[in-house]
């Protein structure tokens, strides 16, 4: 596959390139005036917090960085640098296809573009990630895909109509992300060995580091015997996956909340959800995602998702595995005749190569043949060219909401939601 894919979950970060993959967890270590990424800053995270930064993917933006960490001068600069390292380990791939989580806001994703416009490569496609994971599952009509990020884990609901497969909707669930399913581990591990050897492991940062450093391979023991040896500095102790089953108890109950009333549904869990103790058992509807399943989607797929590197739009939708495949693109939101629209915050900005601008009392030239015109308040219809396209389909004169693509002469638009924080 010449295309690259560029999976971007902060957990674990992962570009598929020619067959091999390159993986780097959204870990920033500050070295004098550079940056270490991945694997390297990880491995120094309990040794070095002070110089450790986690959440520059998740609070991906342009503000100031608070704390300060070296050079950078907010979380995009991190971003940067940890797009660059990936790309050289990778071989350098000329053509990136993004596969983004649905948490990344509309303002987020127009950044990341305009930071990967400065990187060697060409993003020649935009996908949500949980389409392109659930490509494979399409043998039921409601899918749920669990992923965990970092600092939350995202629920992402899709369904499967009419030979396509579509999100529907996401829900975060914050303090259940990777980072805090660890610490809860480690902290039941260090318990272990007080009470069976009295050496807390969590006394000194070395220690803690190598207690960390060795739960990855802990966890992939447990999923095969139920119990395995953890060795620390001459301490052992042993762990079984009865005494860590209750960690992901809350975890466990948000997702049984969301996915409780939809009949029939598959629970698609990442490799990370999977390797939880005793978590995947307690879902009998739960199917395992493989890290190979996104870039396999993408080669059955290929052209369906690649798009012009000066035209991208983020699609949210695919044709299905197990149904006919239609012949048009897919979507990056629902037709009107095959979906119904959700109910949305009225649009805020509208979005043309990757720059928003504020929708305010006056008409917005779009193209020499047509406008956006306001009617009444928070109300946006399109005046002029008749064959301008919302969402794939022929324009009918209905009100524009939130998240409609407009698309008239080879250009496209998103009408978007900016949301003030305090």
């Amino acid at each position: 596959m010449a295309t690259a894919l560029l999976d971007i979950l902060d957990s674990d970060l992962c570009l598929h390139h020619d067959g091999r993959q390159v993986c780097s967890p959204g870990y920033a270590l500050l070295e004098g005036d550079s940056y270490r990424f991945g694997e390297t800053a990880r491995g120094s995270a309990r040794r070095q917090p002070r110089y450790i930064n986690t959440r520059f993917w998740w609070q991906l933006g342009t503000q100031p960085l608070q704390p300060t960490l070296g050079p950078a001068r907010h979380t995009a600069d991190l971003v940067h640098a940890h797009l660059l390292e990936v790309h050289r380990a990778a071989g350098e791939p000329g053509d990136v296809v993004l596969a983004v989580p649905d948490s990344m806001g509309r303002d987020q994703l127009a950044l990341l573009l305009g930071i990967a416009q400065t990187c060697p490569f060409r993003v020649v496609g935009l996908i949500n990630r949980s389409v392109l994971a659930a490509e494979a599952h399409t043998d039921t009509g409601n899918l749920f895909h669990l992923e965990l990020q970092l600092h939350q884990a995202l629920l992402t609901q899709l369904s499967v109509a009419d030979g396509q497969i579509r999100l529907v909707r996401s829900h975060a669930l914050p303090g259940s992300g990777l980072l805090a399913l660890q610490e809860a581990i480690v902290e039941r591990v260090a318990r272990s060995f007080i009470q069976n050897t009295r050496f807390d492991p969590r006394r000194k940062a070395d220690t803690e580091q190598t207690l960390y450093d060795g739960l990855f391979n802990s966890l992939q023991g447990l999923q095969g015997s139920g119990e395995v040896p953890v060795d620390i500095n001459g301490y052992s102790t042993r762990i079984t996956v009865e005494e860590l089953a209750s960690v992901a108890d809350r975890l466990h109950d948000a997702v049984r909340q969301e996915t409780g009333n939809v009949p029939g549904h598959a629970l698609l869990l990442d490799p990370q959800a999977c390797l939880i103790p005793g978590f995947a058992s307690r879902f009998s509807e739960a199917r395992a995602v493989e890290k190979e399943a996104l870039p396999e989607a993408l080669a059955r797929h290929h052209e369906h998702i690649l798009q012009p590197p000066d035209d991208l739009h983020l699609l949210k939708g695919l044709p299905s595995g197990t149904a006919p495949r239609r012949q048009t693109t897919a979507a990056s939101t629902p037709t009107p005749s095959t979906a119904p629209r959700r109910a949305e915050a009225p649009p805020t900005h509208i979005l043309h190569n990757a720059r928003a601008r504020p929708l305010g009392g006056r008409d917005i030239v779009l193209t020499d043949h047509c406008r956006l015109s306001r009617e009444g308040v928070d109300c946006w219809v399109i005046a002029g060219d008749p064959e301008v396209r919302v969402n794939g389909a022929a324009y009918r004169g209905a009100t524009l909401e939130t998240g409609d693509e407009i698309r008239a002469d080879g250009k496209s638009w998103l009408l978007i939601e900016v949301e003030e924080t305090a």
